[in-house]
């Protein structure tokens, strides 16, 4: 008769010096203990958000009963990640497999003669998504391992090729209108990541850019109308805020022959326009006060533009700039 491993206990503050020594030694059984005590974190997160989740508070508890039911969630979370004959809920598998390839993509070239590539001097809401290390190196084995391959020096970090943005994503929509932005941020002095996320906003990721009869795009991302243009219109049917109410009616909105050149008319439309000589003077380098600003000069009947557009900069923000195509088709 055989005997179950002992569960191991969330008190044992000696595992986790084992398991330090186990990682010295590149022990692989250490990986996949490392990736449970990750998976026992996830789990205690999700007790924990239960727990938090009740209608109120235990009329027979107090301090002792809380930190009981902590110690008794952790010893569950533990036991549920390394339970099932060691595997859990299977999130611990699926980092060591990640690890495992990993490893695997990176051991092509002998960690002594890949380059050492320091990281930031200090982490913090400042860094960007181009603010990330360099690995050329990484690129060119890629290059080896397929020599047909054409991914970007700068999209593969650490041996891992980053995937391809799916066609209508919101990646491909970043992608695709990047250097557009970057010009007209240039041009206006504020951040490219506003910008983008404006246009994200004003056309659903570029899922609802106003087009014509025919079909064809009015490449108006920023839902410019036509007053005071002599340019080619197009008449759709929009929603305002007024009055407190949404309503719903129809205008007519500037178009253009080019991404390009409907981001320049949006650079040339807001420093034309007095009105918003405030918002670009404070958003300088900061995009919080860029939405802010256009928000308070009246560039949207939403009241809650100004908050939908900084939840879009932040998401704006994570999607990372070196992975665009070289043959990204414009909306």
């Amino acid at each position: 008769m055989s005997l179950a491993a002992p569960m191991p206990a969330v008190t044992d503050f000696g595992a986790l010096s084992t398991l330090k020594l186990q990682a010295r030694a590149q022990d692989p059984e250490s990986m996949l203990k490392a990736a449970q005590q990750f998976e026992a974190l996830f789990v205690q997160q999700v007790l924990k958000s239960s727990r938090d989740a009740s209608l109120g508070e235990d009329l027979l508890g107090g301090g002792q009963s809380d930190f009981y039911r902590d110690l008794f969630d952790q010893q569950m979370a533990l036991h549920l990640s390394t339970g099932q004959g060691g595997r859990g809920i299977g999130l611990a598998q699926v980092l060591v497999r990640q690890m495992m390839r990993t490893q695997d993509a990176t051991a092509v070239e002998s960690p002594a003669s890949a380059p050492m590539h320091p990281l930031p001097a200090r982490l913090g809401t400042s860094l960007r998504p181009t603010d990330r290390l360099a690995a050329p190196d990484a690129a060119a084995l890629a290059s080896k391992r397929d020599p047909s391959a054409s991914t970007p020096a700068a999209a593969v970090v650490r041996g891992i090729v980053a995937p391809p943005a799916a066609a209508g994503s919101p990646q491909a929509f970043i992608e695709q209108i990047r250097p557009h932005a970057e010009a007209a941020a240039a041009k206006l002095g504020v951040p490219a990541e506003a910008i983008m996320a404006q246009a994200a906003l004003e056309t659903g990721w570029g899922q609802h850019v106003p087009r014509d009869a025919d079909g064809r795009s009015s490449h108006n991302y920023f839902g410019i109308k036509a007053h005071g243009w002599d340019g080619a219109v197009l008449t759709r049917t929009t929603h305002e805020h007024l009055g407190g109410r949404l309503q719903k009616m129809s205008a007519q909105f500037r178009a253009y022959e080019s991404p390009a050149a409907a981001f320049a008319d949006y650079a040339d439309f807001l420093k034309a326009n007095p009105r918003y000589a405030q918002a670009l003077r404070e958003g300088r380098e900061d995009a919080g006060a860029y939405a802010r600003g256009l928000q308070k000069a009246g560039y949207a009947t939403d009241p809650a533009y100004a908050h939908k557009l900084l939840k879009l900069i932040d998401r704006v923000s994570t999607i990372p700039a070196e992975s665009a195509p070289a043959d990204a088709k414009a909306v």
